[in-house]
């Protein structure tokens, strides 16, 4: 057994696949002063009883690319550590009942290909062709990935262990971890052979993520968004025609088989199937008083209980009968964690100095390689090589508590394979902040999404709209609210609308020396005092790391905005590079904000404030609204003239009243989407992301390369300056008849990939379909015709200058 340690530079709590994982390519990395400690043995937890599918397809750009470098990674590792390794690519068939699932593998193939992975569609009758034992007479058709396949988790976990050995990392088993403690900048972790002291620690301890999360909140900490759920599979007795099928095949197996839309996966295993159905009707443990989480779980399983899923076997066996001609040999009913979306917890944690985590993996086995590269990266460089938003644990804040959380995971789990449509909005949990002005929102007929928890209004139905959960369940543009969406825009470009954007991440920065530092934060300039302007942050490489809008008050005095979703992703950028003695502070439940916009908002306002608003764009004024005290902001994110109203929350339902009743015409945030993107204006994590510079994403004009301060970035982008950028922002406009482009669909050249979509949506002012991508730089010039594939289906699109395509030179948001 290795010596035990009392210094690390890392220490990682928990011996599964993904912390073992992060060791590994600590180590790889040069970070070989790195220590592991696990309560029990390698792999106890979720690791040793997962079922150890390894696919690609993934509908998240992020996990893709994840999932993508683990089997890379996965398919030489034996050789690389010298330790053998079950693993199978079997190649695995994705079933469609619908045309819906249908598109849905046709935007995930594209992705894949761009990303350097070869999936294809299946007709039903070429799907027996790889799976003979199947019925297919009720199928649209299939996704074939010949990569897919399953590998043994432990022998994984190991393989990553013996490598991490080899390379000088330490690891220590049964050695439970007891607690944190601060020290300085770093940590001591306790541990029942004694302390060790680290610069940084991490938090891989699985469905015990929670509980070792509980150990941070004195520090700034919160309460772990994890639910442990029940997963439950069963491996059949010998079936002979697949022992007579494996030898006839030289010893191949079967394919997977994946039935999304009834919702099970099915693959071979030794001679035998193994059948795993994550089922609508399915359970939560360790929830209640009378079913407390255990001290110690290693290497146990629940109580098996199979009648939760009888209905998916009796689905599975009418598919391949095969299955039910053996019996059931065994039954693995175990824990495994589930975030409220169902998508890992990755990243710096959340108010918490040099401390990450990485857990609540629901496919760890298959994201574990990719997962270890990414953590190393955030722990090593404080950066990742692909923009991580989708799994930062950051994307959820103080909204999700315990019943959000259980909430969620239950609604996830029984829809582990659902389809995630544009215009869709999941039912469970919600109502969990609302605006003052709810109420009326939702009796003005708003079709209310969440947004960080707060509610907004994405649309506003009238008497006879389908306002039912079925009616959003599409890909294509075209739906009930498609009639009311053109008419809120309508409304904003010929008269006044008003949206009510509660939510609005909004932080006070003040003390001597504030301006200062923000410029050696940013890229670009400050306003002057009592104005605003659009400031950015980059990483050490000029990537994009967020927007923020920046009010200032006074020379030392700022009100900095961002994203509702963005909170405490932005939150700690600042706190974590805080000089002593500025303040900081968020602010954003305090205050609220509506948008008040069109040719006749001046009017509107000028009858219900008494502030001056003839001021010119990006100007603030302070005065009152509706007899309330309110900041005034010269801006319009849809492009018309207008003015955000910033008041404090507790006068907000009767400043929103009083402008309604001066005439002001509710619109949502379709609405809001459709005219930003006419104008180009560029959305947080879509279009603003790490996976470009400021640069490539068209930000150039927010760089100040020659201002005498440093920033993050400035040296990369200089380079970047002087050597050309390799690609460039565009805006497209698109003939796309079905559906707007989504996020990362793929843009063609004469038969090649040769960029990306950011987003898009149809705006109704110009009426075109409109895409914001980034593609090479030789094909940005104004006129270039391009493809973007939609759903399969490659549209032809059209470069367009660099301007608005409505209102080009910005006569309407100055008048």
């Amino acid at each position: 057994m290795a010596e035990f340690p009392t210094t690390a530079r890392v220490v990682i709590i928990g011996g599964g696949v993904v912390g073992v994982s992060t060791l590994y390519h600590l180590a790889k990395a040069g970070w070989s002063d790195c220590v592991l400690v696990e309560k029990n043995e390698l792999t106890a937890g979720s690791t040793w009883h997962a079922a150890g599918n390894t696919p690609n397809f993934a509908g998240s750009w992020a996990v893709m690319n994840m999932q993508r470098y683990s089997l890379e990674m996965y398919r030489t590792l034996a050789d690389d550590v010298d330790y053998p390794i079950n693993y199978h690519v079997t190649g695995a068939i994705r079933l469609a009942h619908t045309k819906k699932r249908m598109q849905e593998f046709e935007r995930v193939a594209s992705m894949g290909r761009y990303q350097g992975l070869q999936m294809d569609m299946l007709e039903p009758h070429q799907i027996q062709d790889y799976y003979p034992f199947m019925e297919t007479h009720d199928l649209e058709g299939a996704l074939w990935d010949p990569l897919d396949g399953d590998i043994d988790p432990a022998q994984l976990t190991q393989a990553m262990a013996k490598g991490a050995r080899d390379l000088g990392a330490n690891i220590q088993r049964f050695c439970p971890a007891t607690g944190v403690s601060r020290d300085g900048n770093g940590w001591i972790v306790h541990t029942e052979k004694g302390d060790i002291s680290c610069d940084y620690v991490m938090n891989a301890a699985g469905y015990y993520a929670a509980r070792v999360g509980e150990w941070f909140k004195p520090y700034g900490g919160r309460d772990v968004p994890l639910t442990v759920m029940s997963h439950q599979y069963f491996l059949t007795e010998e079936i002979p025609e697949i022992k007579e099928w494996t030898i006839a095949n030289g010893g191949g197996h079967l394919p997977m088989i994946r039935d999304v839309d009834t919702s099970y996966y099915l693959r071979q295993d030794n001679y035998g199937l193994n059948l795993g159905p994550y089922e609508r009707n399915c359970k939560a443990h360790w929830i209640t008083e009378d079913d407390p989480m255990p001290h110690d779980f290693s290497f146990q399983l629940y109580p098996d209980d199979l009648d939760r899923l009888e209905w998916y076997i009796e689905d599975a066996m009418a598919r391949v009968p095969l299955l039910g001609t053996q019996g059931v040999g065994r039954v693995i009913n175990g824990p495994i964690p589930y975030a409220p979306d169902g998508l890992p917890m990755m990243g710096p944690m959340p108010g918490v100095k040099n401390a990450f985590e990485a857990h609540s993996f629901t496919f760890g086995i298959a994201q574990g390689g990719g997962a270890g590269k990414t953590m190393a990266e955030w722990i090593m460089h404080g950066e990742t090589e692909w923009d991580m938003w989708a799994v930062d644990g950051r994307r959820y804040t103080d909204h999700a508590d315990a019943d959000f959380s259980l909430k969620k995971a239950l609604e996830t789990y029984g829809h582990e394979y659902a389809m995630h449509f544009p215009h869709h909005e999941w039912p469970a949990a919600r109502d969990k902040k609302l605006s003052p002005n709810h109420e009326r929102l939702v009796a003005d007929g708003g079709q209310m999404g969440a947004y960080n928890g707060w509610e907004r209004a994405n649309w506003f139905a009238k008497d006879g709209d389908d306002t039912s959960e079925e009616g959003t369940e599409t890909w294509a543009r075209d739906g009930s609210w498609t009639a009311r969406v053109k008419e809120e825009v309508e409304a904003v470009r010929d008269g006044v609308g008003v949206i009510d954007m509660c939510g609005f991440s909004r932080f006070t920065l003040k003390g001597e020396g504030a301006a200062e530092w923000l410029r050696t934060m940013v890229a670009g300039a400050l306003p002057k005092a009592g104005r605003m302007n659009l400031i950015y942050f980059a990483d050490s490489r000029g990537r994009i790391l967020t927007e923020m809008s920046c009010i200032r008050h006074g020379e030392d005095d700022f009100t900095l905005m961002t994203a509702a979703v963005a909170q405490w992703h932005d939150f700690d950028l600042l706190r974590n590079n805080l000089p002593e003695g500025l303040e900081l502070k968020d602010v954003s439940k305090e205050f609220t904000t509506m948008l008040v916009t069109g040719p006749k908002s001046r009017d509107l306002l000028s009858s219900i404030s008494d502030a001056d608003l003839t001021s010119g764009w990006l100007s603030l004024q302070s005065g009152k609204v509706a007899g309330h005290d309110a900041l005034l902001a010269r801006v319009s994110f849809v492009g018309e003239l207008g003015w955000e109203v910033h008041v404090a929350t507790e006068n907000a339902a009767e400043v929103y009243t009083a402008i309604r009743d001066a005439g002001a015409a509710p619109f949502g945030m379709f609405a809001l989407d459709s005219m930003r993107i006419e104008k180009g204006y560029r959305t947080w994590k879509g279009d603003l992301s790490t996976d470009y510079s400021m640069f490539e994403g068209g930000l150039g004009r927010f760089v100040r390369l020659n201002k005498e301060q440093d920033f993050p970035g400035k040296a990369a982008l200089a380079a970047e300056a002087e050597a050309g950028s390799k690609k460039g922002f565009v805006t497209l406009v698109v003939d796309a008849p079905f559906a707007d482009a989504p996020y990362m669909s793929t843009v063609w050249k004469d038969g090649e990939v040769v960029g990306e979509t950011t987003s898009g949506n149809y705006g109704y002012r110009v009426n075109k379909s409109i895409a914001l991508g980034v593609v090479r730089s030789e094909l940005t010039e104004p006129g270039t015709e391009l493809e973007v594939e939609i759903f399969g289906e490659r549209c032809k699109a059209v470069v367009q200058p660099d301007q608005p395509l409505w209102d080009p030179e910005n006569e309407r948001l100055r008048a």
